[in-house]
C-alpha cells in the first residue's frame, strides 16, 4: 500500500508539474492580449493621460480623412513617452467614425465619433526585433482594451496571422519603420 501511495505521490506532483509548466509555457506563448502585455498596455495608457494624448484634457487637432482600419477621420500625435524607466517613440492615432462623418462633426463632438485610439509604443531593444520592437495596441475610448473576435485583447504583439493584426498591415509601410504617415527616424 506505501508503494502505491508513493508512486501516486510522484506522478501527482510531476503532472502538477507538467501543468504549471504547460500553462507558463502557453501564457509566454501568446502573441498578444497576455497578462503582461495588457499591463504594459495600462501603463501607456496612463503616460498619454499625462502628455493629454488620452482622457478628458486630450489635446485636439485638425482630423485628417482616413480608411479601415483604423476610421473615417484620423488624428494623429507623434512623441516621446517613458514606460518603466525606458522613453521610446510614441505614436498615438484616434480613430473616429462612422463612414461619411467630417471633419466638421469631429471637431465639434470628438466623444461622440470617437471609434478607438491605436498605438505604436516602440520598446527596448529584444522586444521584438523582427517587427523594430513595436509594442501594439488598441483602445477603446475609455481606456480599456479592444478585443479581437477571438475575444484576445489586443495589446502587445498583434503578429501576422492573427486576424491580419497590426504587424502584417505594418510590414507593408514604407520606409522599413512599419509607419505609414511618416518617414521621419522614431
Amino acid at each position: 500500500m506505501k508503494i502505491i501511495s508513493k508512486f501516486a505521490a510522484v506522478i501527482g506532483a510531476g503532472l502538477a508539474a507538467s501543468l504549471a509548466f504547460g500553462s507558463t509555457a502557453n501564457s509566454q506563448m501568446a502573441p498578444f492580449g497576455d497578462d503582461e502585455s495588457v499591463a504594459y498596455a495600462a501603463k501607456i495608457w496612463s503616460a498619454m493621460e499625462k502628455l493629454n494624448l488620452a482622457g478628458d484634457n486630450a489635446l485636439l487637432t485638425f482630423p485628417y480623412e482616413g480608411t479601415d482600419p483604423h476610421g473615417m477621420m484620423l488624428e494623429t500625435f507623434y512623441t516621446k513617452a517613458t514606460i518603466d524607466g525606458y522613453t521610446g517613440a510614441l505614436i498615438v492615432k484616434r480613430n473616429y467614425g462612422p463612414a461619411g462623418v467630417e471633419a466638421d462633426a469631429v471637431l465639434n463632438d470628438p466623444a461622440k465619433h470617437l471609434g478607438a485610439v491605436t498605438v505604436m509604443f516602440r520598446r527596448e531593444a529584444g522586444y521584438d526585433d523582427d517587427n523594430k520592437n513595436w509594442f501594439w495596441v488598441k483602445y477603446l475610448p475609455d481606456g480599456s482594451l479592444d478585443k479581437n473576435p477571438k475575444g484576445m485583447q489586443l495589446a502587445g504583439k498583434i503578429a501576422k496571422g492573427a486576424d491580419k493584426g497590426c504587424i502584417a498591415c505594418h510590414t507593408g509601410a514604407p520606409g522599413g519603420d512599419m509607419v505609414f504617415t511618416t518617414d521621419r527616424k522614431m
